[in-house]
């Protein structure tokens, strides 16, 4: 992958790490809300909403309860409003079916990317992505707004959309990165011409411990004309990696989308902990529950991780 250059990358369909990685792990197809580490410290995202689904986010340490396979664990590192490095891979529908509505995506896109940059941790950054049959690379992460507003100038429409393999591709650009992971994929609708699998798409996520965003633009809001299992598969996709769909139309609305997930992105509360006094295990998943103690307040947060429980020696051996 290139750091912050502004040319395309055409990239080939169908070699990817999450094919591997389906080789190497067989547990993770059964586990959707799984997720890997290769740090002893095990970190957890949290969003803390209220019964009216307004954001949360001046809890405190003392608020939170974590369980590693039913084992209560002790936080040694707690944030909230946690300004931890944020590298988000940004994905633009450009399948035919977008047609005139493109340009109104680019447009909110635009906005957001200034938002975010204005504010935040200035190691903020963007890889930039279009796809439609094939994915394309259009620039590195950056935080250039110049170069990313060039790209999105230069879209057009056409050829199917191959949505599973672009979030494959866009997952594995994150691995490796310090902070936390994002992706945002503005689409509208499901996918018709990829290689990969929904499951595929789902493991690489989960390998590069990302929370997925899908934007969903829905300009037909009458059921003909849409594609609604698409769409369940984007929230499906979305709940298995502790994200969310949003479903705006056009203008105002897909704005306020965009401004929703910086909302969330900026309230988000850093979870961690070193595991202590875990059983042994048949298998090297480990079942992850955040609770609160203040019972009108939900959270979302990842459900799991795989890593090796030393009981005996009293140590943790993280996954590899």
């Amino acid at each position: 992958m290139g750091q912050s250059g502004g040319g395309t990358v055409r990239l080939r369909r169908g070699l990817t790490a999450a094919m591997l990685v389906a080789a190497g792990v067989g547990a993770l197809a059964a586990q959707d809300n799984v997720f890997r580490v290769n740090v002893r410290l095990v970190r957890i995202l949290a969003t803390v909403k209220n019964t009216a689904g307004q954001l949360v986010g001046d809890l405190g340490k003392s608020d939170f309860q974590v369980f590693d396979n039913g084992v209560p664990q002790e936080l040694a590192v707690f944030e909230h409003h946690t300004e931890q490095p944020l590298s988000i891979s940004l994905m633009i529908d450009t399948s035919a079916s977008t047609g005139i509505d493109l340009r109104y995506e680019t447009d909110s896109v635009n906005k957001f990317l200034r938002a975010l940059f204005k504010e935040g941790n200035p190691q903020d950054a963007v890889h930039l992505y279009s796809f439609n049959y094939d994915t394309s690379e259009l620039t590195g992460f950056t935080r250039r707004t110049d170069l990313l507003e060039r790209a999105l100038k230069g879209l057009h429409s056409d050829g199917g959309t191959s949505l599973y393999d672009a979030l494959s591709f866009a997952s594995e650009s994150l691995e490796g990165r310090e902070g936390r992971h994002v992706v945002v994929v503005v689409t509208d609708g499901g996918d018709t011409t990829s290689a990969k699998t929904y499951r595929q798409a789902l493991e690489a996520a989960q390998m590069a411990d990302a929370v997925i965003y899908p934007v969903l633009v829905v300009p037909v809001t009458n059921d003909p004309g849409r594609n609604t299992g698409g769409e369940h598969a984007l929230v499906t996709l979305a709940q298995g990696t502790a994200g969310r769909v949003f479903e705006p139309t056009l203008g105002e609305a897909l704005d306020q989308a965009f401004t929703d997930i910086l909302r969330e992105l900026r309230t988000q509360y850093l979870l961690a902990y070193y595991p202590k006094n875990l059983p042994p295990a048949k298998d090297r998943f480990h079942r992850l529950e955040v609770k609160l103690r203040r019972p009108d307040l939900r959270v979302l947060s990842r459900s799991g991780y795989y890593g090796d429980a030393e009981q005996a020696a009293g140590g943790w051996k993280p996954a590899r």
